[in-house]
């Protein structure tokens, strides 16, 4: 079992990092907010989730031992797998995540795309007394309010290249992104991202 990875920061986009230890890559599927947290640096480590399967193996990064403690609880969920956990993740911290369970708000679960009223509802039911152990649990989210001095095409194409890589289709992403980069041309690829994520349908 890999408990974590630490090495240099290879490459990185807002759904993939690639971590070289020991002159070998790892490539790991991340969260939004594990971007945010490893953007800029060079040495990182990344806690790991191993998923696998009979035709995959598939290694998940995070940047901290809370989020992929909420990950691995999310999965255990009856109706939320690997990416669905990670696109609830990309849109909230664990403790904006906690904080949205403990005070049972199935609304702004729904907002994530994939998760419908009945799994809103099972989420909150299966977890509302498993992540008072975490101890991270804040008030729910407000709206993101993030700023980045200057938008530009390499902007748009890594945020449809994440998108892409979370399973949407390149087109569609793209149309979404191009609107809001329209509205919101100072935002950085993480909060066009997590954007998209609630506009895509």
């Amino acid at each position: 079992m890999i408990e974590y990875v630490r090495g240099e920061l290879a490459e990185l986009t807002p759904a993939y990092a690639v971590v070289e230890t020991a002159g070998v890559g790892y490539g790991l599927n991340i969260t939004l907010n594990t971007y945010t947290a490893v953007q800029g640096k060079k040495d990182i480590r990344l806690f790991v989730f191993e998923s696998i399967r009979e035709d995959s193996y598939t290694l998940y990064g995070f940047a901290s031992k809370e989020e992929r403690s909420m990950f691995l609880l999310l999965i255990t969920v009856s109706g939320v797998g690997a990416n669905t956990a990670r696109m609830i993740l990309s849109e909230m911290t664990p403790a904006e995540l906690c904080g949205v369970i403990s005070a049972g708000n199935e609304k702004i679960l729904k907002t994530v795309k994939g998760i419908g009223l009945r799994t809103a509802q099972r989420i909150i039911v299966d977890l509302k007394d498993k992540i008072a152990d975490l101890g991270i649990a804040e008030e729910a989210p407000a709206a993101a309010g993030q700023t980045a001095p200057e938008v530009d095409k390499e902007i748009k194409d890594e945020a449809v290249g994440a998108l892409t890589m979370l399973g949407f289709a390149p087109a569609p992403s793209a149309k979404v992104v191009v609107a809001i980069l329209k509205e919101q041309p100072s935002l950085p690829v993480e909060q066009v991202v997590k954007l998209a994520l609630k506009q895509i349908k």
